[in-house]
């Protein structure tokens, strides 16, 4: 299996706290991998540098065979990345439509002189970031819901549109950062469902996620952090045999 993305080495520092230290693994293509480990490990920073919303202060993170640090952000998406976040990041005026269709911006081609004037180039993209709205609302089961402003909506369903606007243009790799966060059991089996449905279409995925249920259902790996460290990379049966492991979730030492 080719890398898609590959994490090396990754260490940031927060003046004398080292969050994340030394870490290292990779993700390929159209797989599943998984970061998990106990409250304050380091699993939101080691995100925030893969995404380069944090630069790290040491290591390197390669996308495609291509440096992604020092990336700006705005740069991922035209990459073929996307993510989503633990606080939505949704327009609550807007509906369901619009939000999902400002998503589609990557594919489009339209400049500010086409905008001004509304060149030829608008409609066309106009036309085309609407039919790919539609074809994930109703991947996601929100047609229902299209023309609803989107702060109407309750947390599960708006968890639902934040991952639509994410996927709209046809991302290689989505970012999840806590995408089980807040949803019940029912809206939970339905974002898994999403998930797999995507993979196997051939997306990747890399989330960060506490529930260790959905973790173990949808994960091909699983990569563990404890006090900034990886602590054990595998499958989600070694996982679940894995000492260290254990003993960072429960407490109990290791010989």
């Amino acid at each position: 299996m080719s890398k898609l993305l590959e994490v090396k080495e990754l260490t940031k520092q927060f003046g004398g706290v080292t969050a994340v230290s030394d870490v290292s693994f990779g993700l390929g293509e159209g797989e599943i991998v998984t970061v998990i480990g106990p409250n304050g490990a380091g699993k939101t920073t080691l995100f925030n540098m893969i995404s380069c919303f944090l630069s790290p202060t040491s290591g390197e993170v390669y996308y495609k065979g291509k440096k992604l640090t020092g990336q700006k952000i705005p740069q991922l998406a035209a990459l073929g990345m996307a993510r989503t976040f633990q606080n939505l990041q949704i327009f609550h005026n807007m509906t369901v439509l619009e939000n999902v269709m400002m998503g589609a911006h990557v594919k489009l081609k339209t400049n500010v002189l086409n905008a001004a004037f509304r060149l030829p180039r608008i409609k066309k993209d106009e036309k085309l970031a609407y039919e790919l709205a539609v074809e994930v609302i109703k991947l996601v089961g929100l047609e229902e819901l299209m023309f609803e402003k989107a702060g109407q909506l309750s947390y599960g369903i708006q968890k639902q549109l934040e991952f639509a606007r994410a996927i709209v243009y046809g991302p290689d790799l989505i970012m999840l950062d806590e995408p089980m966060a807040g949803l019940n059991d029912s809206e939970t089996n339905r974002m898994g469902g999403f998930i797999q449905a995507l993979k196997r279409k051939g997306s990747s995925f890399l989330f960060v996620e506490h529930k260790m249920t959905t973790v173990m259902e949808l994960a091909d790996r699983i990569v563990v952090l404890d006090f900034g460290k990886k602590i054990a990379e595998g499958t989600p049966e070694e996982i679940q045999r894995n000492p260290k492991v254990i003993a960072a979730y429960l407490g109990e030492e290791v010989g």
